[in-house]
């Protein structure tokens, strides 16, 4: 299991992942989930991954060849026009993929080789803007209405981003609700763990403002982690006490 965060806010965007991979319980991996290309000035393209390793992996890796090769730079999404061009070529390369290793083991429908994508970025000229890419290959973009996605072990680390987001938060902020999130996911999932790897994009930036990696004993993280539960406690304790005695 995994969990990966993409928020949009007025300023640019701020995406966050876990690291852990396990097939079992005494199986615990830690594999990268959070990958950016970019071209100073004029784009900046993000992924973050969910879903069976291999699968993601071969994703990212042929995302990487179509990067890197002079003569299929059309289908790199270095070369794409728009965002949701970009959203579009990775969402057929996810089903593409998906549909190659299901063929290869003698699957038909669903079966264990899925994936799901957060892809983040920004073209020159034009607005960041966030998808959340299905195994399926199609997409959804985020909006006002739904302005940050999650993908993989999402409902114990949701509820605090729907309590604390705002669009207009700074960046800082922004990365200290994920923080918290991502805190109350680790505590209740043992499927999810650090180290997490987080970015931070500026609009008109074209790279990561701040990018870093969050490991086992990381100061901050550590008093985020103590003092929400410590605030949280004392929410708990100030509310007013229920009485036996109604009815």
């Amino acid at each position: 299991m995994t969990y990966c965060v993409g928020m949009l806010v007025d300023k640019g965007l701020v995406m966050m992942s876990d690291t852990r991979t396990n097939s079992g319980v005494d199986n615990i991996s830690v594999f990268r989930k959070m990958f950016h290309w970019n071209i100073p000035g004029e784009r900046i393209i993000a992924v973050m991954t969910a879903g069976n390793l291999a699968t993601t992996q071969a994703v990212i890796s042929k995302l990487e060849e179509r990067s890197k090769a002079p003569d299929d730079r059309i289908n790199s999404v270095l070369e794409s026009a728009t965002m949701f061009q970009v959203a579009t070529a990775i969402g057929e390369l996810v089903r593409e993929t998906i549909s190659e290793r299901q063929a290869a083991n003698g699957m038909t429908g669903k079966g264990k080789f899925t994936a799901s994508m957060i892809v983040a970025g920004q073209i020159a000229g034009m607005e960041p803007r966030l998808f959340m890419v299905y195994p399926e290959g199609n997409f959804i973009e985020a909006s006002f209405d739904t302005p940050f996605f999650q993908i993989g072990e999402t409902k114990y680390g949701r509820p605090i981003i729907l309590r604390g987001y705002d669009r207009s938060m700074s960046f800082e902020e922004a990365v200290k609700l994920l923080m918290v999130s991502f805190d109350s996911t680790l505590k209740a999932n043992l499927s999810v763990g650090l180290p997490l790897d987080l970015m931070v994009i500026e609009q008109d930036g074209f790279e990561p403002l701040h990018e870093r990696r969050i490991a086992q004993g990381d100061p901050y993280f550590q008093t985020i982690s103590s003092s929400w539960g410590d605030a949280l406690k004392a929410a708990f304790h100030s509310l007013p006490d229920y009485s036996l005695s109604n009815k």
